[in-house]
């Protein structure tokens, strides 16, 4: 069970989350998530996932792969979150974190309270519609808040129409 949500109380502002992974469908989901903050006057949260390894090597190989995946994880967000200052005009959260990626995910929304709705974007590969978007529909990762799935087939000029 989910804490109670606080974006529409006092003091607090609706948060949207974006998950940053490699896959190009991430690119649309930020975008749309970043444009219905801006519109709604709420704020964006970006989380990237970095997965555990199964490292089977000596702790001093294991901590520097660790630390290599933690300032790829940093880079990309910062990436990220530059093209959505430049593009949206806001500023958006960055959070890393280590685990699978639905319970981490599950984890950033019971913590922030504001967290309303999860934004993801369905993949056009011939795999399906991506992990994240696949998990939903079924009940591993049924999130316990709003989830929003931009269709792989709008642009960005279609999602600022959208919001």
């Amino acid at each position: 069970m989910v804490s109670k949500r606080l974006s529409r109380e006092a003091g607090h502002r609706r948060k949207f989350l974006a998950v940053i992974d490699e896959t190009p469908e991430c690119e649309r989901a930020v975008h749309y998530a970043a444009a219905r903050a801006k519109s709604t006057n709420g704020v964006l949260v970006l989380v990237f996932v970095i997965e555990p390894g199964d490292f089977q090597h000596w702790l001093g190989v294991e901590e520097i792969m660790k630390a290599e995946a933690r300032e790829a994880a940093d880079a990309a967000l910062q990436r990220v979150a530059a093209k959505v200052r430049e593009s949206i005009g806001i500023e958006p959260e960055l959070k890393i974190r280590t685990g699978k990626t639905t319970d981490e995910i599950h984890s950033v929304i019971e913590e922030d309270q504001d967290i309303a709705i999860l934004v993801l974007a369905a993949g056009s590969a011939n795999e399906g519609p991506g992990p994240l978007v696949s998990s939903i529909a079924g009940r591993g990762a049924a999130f316990p808040i709003p989830v929003t799935v931009i269709p792989d087939a709008l642009s960005d000029e279609d999602i600022d129409a959208l919001c």
